[in-house]
């Protein structure tokens, strides 16, 4: 049976990040499966307007909304519905998938969702699946109608604290919009069990299908890498979250106590300020590399430069760049957090 998907969300490309690649490809090899998968995100602007096309032949739809911070939109729970009406109606949806606790778009599409059924069987002819005729006892023809509901996807890919102000508030709303979701699906079991407890959710619905990558796409280097000096790479968003103030304050101590390690770091962020103040009020301009954002098909040819990945992050549901490090052959140190202990088993990594 196919379906018709939707898949919501406020990060999505043209922005760069792990959550942007994972719905892609999932869209991508839906498509191939035979069904028909739609996107919604919010506005690029100025070129990134109204309704675009992605290889191979993946429909966008940029919504017209403000973003609030970090391509995260304002949850309202109202100003969205007419735009998610107008294209569950268009595409004739059968499945809404929302990505992320911090996008309104997929919150509020999930709540949505459950509101259209019985109104849309209604007015509707389409959302009616007629199975056939029979007679009924008089002899007379009847039609028999399956009435088709919109089914609702969660995936979390992040983890979020319980007692502070942010997780507060979106744990809040992520409990009233999942309050009706069929299904939620987290990348590792800290992630689920995190979930569960924020949005106050059944167990029985929520599963764990941990993130994967294509290892052809991240193949090591023909020949090993000379071990002096030693490379230290990082891809990573440049953000709080990231652990990038561990990073800002521990490298200038390695270059000084290891004079034949350098740093090589890709990405881009808030806190790429605090990496190029440090750069300068150490000197270290000639020993760490930043090369600003990186493209998703420009991560391996960065990481087989390097010996050693490095990963500071202060909370992680998964971590996708420790699997496309370890393909290369990199040597893994991360801080112990989050999903991270169920990424590798403990030969491949130093937490």
């Amino acid at each position: 049976m196919h379906h018709n998907i939707l898949m919501v969300c406020d990060f999505f490309h043209p922005n760069i990040g792990g959550v942007e690649n994972h719905i892609y490809i999932l869209a991508v090899n839906l498509l191939q499966r035979g069904h028909k998968v739609v996107i919604v995100t919010h506005s690029y602007l100025p070129s990134r307007v109204g309704i675009r096309w992605l290889v191979p032949g993946l429909k966008v739809y940029h919504v017209p909304l403000k973003v609030l911070i970090s391509n995260a939109t304002l949850p309202n729970y109202l100003t969205f519905l007419p735009y998610i009406r107008n294209i569950v109606l268009r595409e004739r949806i059968t499945i809404v998938h929302g990505h992320a606790s911090l996008s309104s778009y997929a919150q509020e599409a999930i709540l949505h969702a459950h509101l259209f059924g019985s109104h849309f069987e209604s007015m509707f002819g389409w959302w009616r699946g007629r199975e056939g005729k029979e007679k009924d006892r008089k002899g007379q023809s009847t039609e028999h109608e399956t009435r088709r509901e919109i089914r609702t996807v969660f995936t979390d890919h992040s983890l979020f604290a319980l007692d502070d102000a942010t997780g507060i508030l979106t744990n809040k709303l992520l409990a009233a919009a999942l309050n009706n979701v069929d299904a939620v699906i987290c990348v590792s079991h800290t992630a689920r069990e995190n979930t569960i407890l924020r949005a106050n959710l059944d167990p029985r619905t929520s599963y764990v299908i941990p993130s994967a990558i294509i290892a052809e796409q991240f193949r090591p280097p023909s020949s090993p890498l000379p071990i002096d000096p030693i490379t230290i790479v990082v891809v990573s968003r440049l953000a709080y979250r990231k652990g990038i103030d561990l990073l800002v304050a521990s490298a200038p101590r390695i270059c000084s106590l290891y004079p034949n390690v350098n740093f090589l770091i890709g990405g881009s962020g808030p806190k790429l300020i605090n990496l190029l103040q440090m750069r300068e009020a150490y000197r270290l301009q000639d020993r760490i590399t930043l090369l600003g954002a990186v493209n998703h098909h420009e991560v391996r040819d960065i990481l087989v430069k390097g010996n050693i990945y490095l990963n500071t992050s202060l909370t992680e549901s998964f971590g996708i760049g420790l699997l496309e490090a370890a393909c290369t052959g990199c040597f893994i140190v991360s801080t112990r957090v989050g999903g991270v202990p169920e990424v590798l088993p403990k030969d491949m990594i130093d937490t």
